[in-house]
């Protein structure tokens, strides 16, 4: 982006984090002229990287989809540490307890007022249907607060559908966690819904699901949202249509798996981290490559970059390939409660977990515990460091969520950033069997890796913390 539309675009940035900094109208030109050389140096080597795409390329075609506790998860981690010791990064594995699940055989189909197979996904961490399936008459409603508004007894012997179009993830996902769980409090004997996608060509999404101890746990599974559409349309015709659905999911012992923690040890502070996360893990259809395979090659390559380029900042930048994000998020809070101790040491948390769609910036998450001079400050050296990357087409910073592995870390009170990609091409195959490798723009993790690379970097030599340890009075400003 040519500086001048950069420089335009500066008080958006101050918009969207709500709070005025004291600040100049145009973003400071610190960081970008202090490090101008260093960021140079970094973009030259982004965009003639190979070997992020190549390392994405094996983990998707040697090892495809990995749901935690399946073997083929184990061996992309042990890969993974292998290839990062390769980068000369200092890499480890830590243990975490994690879920099981198999998906096993499933099919759907309508019996009546015609016969079609329908194209369905079982929902992750499903109960199973009996042996022989489950077939009832369906009845439809338009959302989850139209399911919600059914009384006790509504659905006895129904199957729900809850056919919700897309808006944005965060709005219409609630249907996939919790319409199992509304439908069984009403009667029903499992769930439909439709899937969580922008977009179909007639494909289901899968996704986690959460259960309630007071209630039945019944099956539940996403149909595409062009046969759910079907059978809405013959529900409101009057034409009660039902289905057979069968799922032979099966939950196992929990097991063992790992996060991967990697380390670019800073040659000043090497106690203070910049971490930067993403999940190794995936559903069990596709291969993972938006979701979160993309993110991992993207964070790994920016500390192996630096490496690479001799650019040791004064802070560590520690890598975590996360297990366990789908089902259960347990890398995340295993990590967070494994290094309790030094989470205060945690100057910020980044994680790319939203594909490979260019970055426009980052979402920043700083915690509500943080008081009114910490939180100032700290989006007084966000705005430096978005003046930086405006140049580079990545300067937009929006409050939001950075991220669900982070997550643990930043309600700790660690800042945390989301890298704000291109989502346009990543819902549409979002959780579905056509996640895969081809899929990836080589110009767009080239260029991903340059804005994740420079914001490392910037976080981790920047002579400021964003937030100051607790008991430690804040730094004084440059002025």
């Amino acid at each position: 982006m040519p500086l001048l539309c950069a420089r335009r675009l500066a008080p958006l940035v101050l918009l969207a984090l709500g709070a005025s900094v004291g600040l100049a109208a145009d973003p400071p030109a610190l960081l970008g002229d202090t490090h101008r050389e260093a960021l140079e140096r970094i973009e030259a080597a982004a965009e003639a990287d190979n070997a992020a795409y190549e390392r994405l390329r094996e983990l998707c075609d040697r090892f495809g989809h990995r749901l935690s506790g399946s073997a083929a998860l184990e061996s992309a981690i042990d890969w993974a540490v292998g290839e990062l010791v390769e980068d000369g990064l200092d890499a480890r594995k830590e243990p975490v307890t994690v879920t099981r699940w198999v998906r096993g055989a499933e099919s759907a189909a309508m019996t009546h007022p015609r016969a079609q197979p329908l194209a369905v996904l079982g929902l992750g961490m499903s109960a199973p249907t009996p042996p022989g399936g489950v077939e009832a008459e369906v009845v439809a409603v338009g959302s989850l607060d139209d399911l919600r508004a059914l009384p006790p007894g509504a659905l006895d012997g129904k199957i729900i559908l809850v056919d919700q179009p897309f808006t944005d993830y965060s709005e219409t996902v609630p249907i996939r966690s919790q319409a199992a769980v509304e439908g069984a409090r009403r009667g029903a004997v499992a769930a439909l819904i439709r899937s969580v996608t922008s977009e179909s060509l007639n494909t289901p999404h899968t996704g986690a699901i959460r259960y309630a101890d007071d209630v039945k746990a019944i099956p539940a599974a996403a149909l595409s949202p062009e046969h759910a559409a079907l059978l809405h349309r013959l529900y409101d015709a009057g034409q009660r249509p039902r289905v057979r659905l069968s799922l032979a999911s099966e939950r196992l012992p929990d097991a063992t798996s790992y996060n991967v923690v990697a380390d670019l040890k800073g040659r000043e502070r090497p106690e203070e981290i910049v971490l930067l996360g993403c999940h190794l893990d995936s559903w069990d259809v596709g291969q993972g490559a938006q979701d979160d395979g993309a993110g991992c090659v993207l964070v790994w390559h920016a500390a192996s970059l630096l490496k690479a380029q001799g650019l040791t900042p004064r802070r560590t930048v520690r890598v975590v390939l996360y297990t366990n994000e789908e089902n259960g998020l347990a890398g995340g809070r295993a990590y967070a409660a494994d290094h309790a101790a030094e989470l205060e040491n945690h100057v910020v948390a980044i994680e790319s977990d939203t594909g490979n769609g260019r970055a426009a910036g980052m979402r920043v998450d700083l915690s509500a515990s943080l008081d009114a001079a910490a939180r100032q400050r700290a989006q007084g050296l966000l705005w430096e460091l978005s003046g930086a990357l405006l140049p580079y087409g990545a300067g937009l910073f929006t409050q939001g969520g950075a991220g669900a592995d982070i997550w643990p870390l930043t309600s700790a009170g660690v800042p945390g950033l989301g890298v704000d990609h291109d989502t346009t091409e990543y819902w549409p195959i979002h959780h579905t069997e056509a996640d895969t490798f081809e899929k990836i723009k080589l110009d767009d993790l080239r260029y991903n890796l340059g804005v994740i690379s420079m914001t490392a970097y910037l976080l981790a030599e920047h002579p400021e913390r964003l937030v100051s340890p607790v008991g430690a009075p804040p730094p004084r400003r440059r002025r």
